[in-house]
């Protein structure tokens, strides 16, 4: 490569590079944080080095002369053994955003003006959100003609406190679907808050600030275990309701049975007073029910690393929680079902009883590989048993 007379093609390639195809310089130029002009150096040649290859120096100048834009070129006279005095093309100046766009060429033009024709409605409802929507440019070039219009319909409509009682999904908004608010969340949360002045970023987003009834979240599986704990739930055999709603609503049944997989909890047998709650996994937040401290509770999940860690951190909100089937005799009773754990993690400080903290560093520290036993390969007996005792052997909380 030479290391002088740099061509209209090498040095548009480096702008395209830098300053075009970089989202943050270009965020930069659009707003005028990153300073026009952008000076470009043509690189004219020492005297020696032009002789030396006489051709590309005059394709060099030539190249430049044909330049669209001559106001742009900078050219001085540099004095050549031979040619004599030649005025050369010396410096680039790209002067503001539109010499930059027209400079790289018609697909950069073709961008500007898709740029343009989305942002023209949204400036129409404020036109204090131009920085904004420069920042985002990369969201909303993706979005079509059709789709910007709906939002400028729809940023005046959003109000505080107009979601009272409502998901985010049931709003009353005239002129989209019902995905809309959810597809566009974070856009749509940054134009309201320039538009109301920070509001949104003080409520805590746009959910909060419309007064949106919380999205449920972290699926629980309910199963009641008994005819009578049954009809108190309406008849329903399994039901699956939100972590939110499960933390606030108390669950009929003295007994509570929490599983850590979802296909054991479909085997549970009946038991008395019980309700059964499975398929949280590694989730542990349901232990935060301020109702279950008035529960017999059970935790009863895979003897591993990770079911002994859960089960630490379930007693550390439940302490009086009991074990099943995560203990040593287990494990033993069914070693020819153990596997290698892919991947373990580290025992817990807190939560757990001296003997099941023995069991954990017993898994780890195994002369084969770290094991596991997930709760599906239990013998099916074995399980009854294990259940029938816990439940028949439950006082009730006082």
């Amino acid at each position: 490569m030479r290391s002088w007379g740099r061509l209209p093609t090498d040095v548009m390639r480096e702008v395209e590079r830098l300053e075009w195809d970089n989202a943050t310089n270009l965020r930069g130029r659009l707003q005028g944080t990153r300073r026009f002009p952008i000076s470009l150096t043509l690189k004219p040649p020492a005297a020696g080095d032009a002789l030396m290859d006489i051709d590309h120096f005059h394709n060099w100048v030539n190249a430049w002369r044909q330049w669209s834009k001559q106001s742009q070129v900078k050219w001085v006279t540099r004095r050549y053994r031979v040619v004599g005095d030649v005025e050369v093309p010396e410096r680039l100046d790209l002067r503001n955003v539109k010499e930059l766009i027209e400079a790289i060429g018609p697909a950069a033009v073709k961008r500007s003006h898709i740029w343009a024709a989305l942002m023209e409605p949204l400036l129409a409802v404020d036109r204090n959100l131009y920085d904004t929507l420069i920042r985002q440019i990369l969201v909303v070039e993706q979005m079509s003609h059709r789709t910007a219009q709906q939002m400028a319909k729809v940023l005046p409509q959003l109000r505080k406190g107009i979601g009272a009682g409502y998901f985010l999904r049931g709003v009353p908004v005239q002129g989209i679907d019902t995905k809309f608010l959810e597809t566009y969340n974070l856009l749509l949360t940054t134009l309201l808050d320039v538009i109301h002045s920070g509001e949104l970023s003080e409520a805590g987003g746009l959910d909060a600030w419309l007064g949106c009834l919380p999205t449920p979240s972290n699926w629980l599986y309910i199963r009641p275990l008994c005819p009578e704990v049954r009809q108190q739930m309406g008849g329903f055999s399994v039901i699956q309701i939100p972590l939110e709603q499960f933390l606030e609503q108390p669950l009929p049944g003295r007994k509570v049975l929490v599983v850590e997989n979802t296909k054991p909890g479909y085997a549970l047998p009946e038991l008395p007073e019980t309700v059964a709650i499975f398929g949280g996994g590694r989730n542990t937040q349901w232990r935060m029910a301020p109702w279950l401290a008035e529960r017999d509770v059970a935790y009863w999940g895979d003897i591993d690393s990770w079911g002994l860690t859960i089960l630490a951190h379930a007693r550390q909100a439940l302490p009086g929680i009991k074990a099943l089937m995560m203990d040593h005799e287990t494990l033993m009773a069914h070693m020819d079902f153990a596997v290698e754990e892919p991947r373990s993690t580290s025992l817990p400080a807190i939560g757990l009883h001296a003997e099941e903290s023995m069991l954990f560093e017993g898994l780890i520290k195994s002369a084969q590989s770290i094991i596991r036993l997930e709760q599906e390969y239990l013998a099916q007996d074995y399980v009854l048993s294990k259940l029938y005792n816990w439940a028949n052997g439950c006082t009730t909380k006082s």
